[in-house]
């Protein structure tokens, strides 16, 4: 290891995630600062404005699309990986979620540079409820257990994650926890978007705005969420994310947005973020970047959500709507709400920080995995039971 480690990052694809996001916002952040990261995507990419993909392209950082689709081109594009581990030599191959965990390890094999390029596998999620997934991603998770010893070390971007894994089978060499980070300057609170979001979505500067900041996706349980807010029929609601336009109910007390470039600005007309996860979540970006914008949150325990909001919103059990309302509705009625979205940025600001997670990371890159500043009191974490 070097100062000027040399770093390619392997992701399954580059959509809108948190994972994806995450490296983004790591590879920009290094590219910034003079070094030469080098992104690779399985999957094909999307480089509309306002992709990942885009902006890794617009801050320098090259973006190589292998283009897997079924088995053939995986094969081929696991060859193709290694052809640039070996052309690129990079000093560390960081992985990012299962299938490009084993992608990484099995190409640096196949690539012959051998001990002299470290490969770091990424967890990025907590208890998955595989039956709302394919047969692949199962074999994934389970051949991820298997082939565990394999990577330099494993990172984990929640304490959930962590215990979870460890509770599958997972024992790399080392297990380190990395927690995401937030753009608190990105994400930060200014109340002159707050009218102007609002006229443009039809709200009264009257109402109880709830932002909802979710993909359309099994883990999200929209359902919940849904049966949540019909005990709250004064509420209304702000939904952003990927598939929620296409799969979401009309209803006038749904303002549904589907992908936003422009999250921070919604965020900031909102007076409250709602979090209905049912499982899955390892370190809920969403919930993060609502509290750097300077909201209270109500969230399931699902993940290191606890963890995270700490004493700045409400707790409740997942798949429980009467009791998502129930902390809904207190927040709604808190007078001095203000004073717990000022908490919640200070929370992010003194302990979530990106500058936190880019420094992590940037010793784990130069340093490696033994280094003391990584260590994390496995003792005092979940042991996913």
């Amino acid at each position: 290891m070097t100062s000027n480690s040399r770093v390619m990052h392997v992701i399954t694809g580059l959509g809108a995630g948190g994972a994806e996001s995450m490296l983004s916002a790591l590879a920009l952040a290094k590219a910034k600062d003079g070094a030469a990261p080098i992104v690779v995507s399985l999957t094909p990419v999307a480089r509309e404005g306002g992709s990942n993909a885009a902006r890794l392209a617009e801050g320098g950082v090259p973006v190589h699309d292998l283009g897997m689709r079924g088995p053939w081109s995986g094969l081929l594009g696991l060859f193709a990986l290694a052809g640039l581990i070996r052309r690129l030599a990079p000093d560390v191959v960081q992985g990012w979620m299962y299938h490009a965990n084993l992608a990484a390890s099995a190409a640096v094999a196949l690539s012959g540079t051998g001990r002299r390029t470290n490969v770091y596998w990424g967890i990025r999620c907590s208890d998955m409820d595989l039956a709302d997934y394919g047969l692949m991603l199962r074999i994934m998770v389970r051949l991820g257990a298997w082939g565990s010893g394999w990577p330099d070390a494993i990172v984990a971007n929640s304490a959930a994650g962590l215990g979870v894994h460890r509770a599958l089978g997972y024992a790399p060499r080392r297990f380190l926890l990395i927690d995401n980070g937030v753009d608190t300057d990105r994400f930060q609170p200014d109340a002159a978007d707050d009218a102007d979001v609002r006229s443009e979505l039809g709200l009264s500067v009257d109402d109880f705005v709830i932002a909802v900041a979710a993909r359309h996706d099994p883990m999200k349980d929209y359902p919940t969420l849904l049966a949540a807010l019909d005990r709250i029929p004064s509420a209304r609601v702000v939904v952003m994310g990927a598939g929620t336009q296409e799969k979401l109910p009309e209803s006038p007390q749904l303002r549904v947005l589907g992908r936003r470039d422009d999250v921070p600005r919604v965020l900031r007309a909102a007076d409250v973020l709602a979090s209905s996860s049912a499982y899955g979540e390892g370190f809920s970006n969403a919930i993060a970047e609502a509290m750097a914008t300077g909201l209270p949150v109500v969230a399931t325990d699902v993940g290191d959500a606890r963890r995270i909001v700490g004493d700045a919103g409400r707790i409740v059990a997942p798949r429980n709507p009467e009791a998502l309302a129930a902390a809904l509705r207190a927040v709604m009625d808190m007078p001095d709400r203000a004073a717990l979205g000022v908490t919640a940025r200070r929370r992010m600001v003194d302990l979530f920080s990106l500058d936190r997670a880019l420094e992590k990371f940037d010793i784990l890159h130069r340093q490696g995995p033994d280094a003391t500043a990584l260590d994390p009191d496995l003792d005092a974490l979940p042991d996913g039971s």
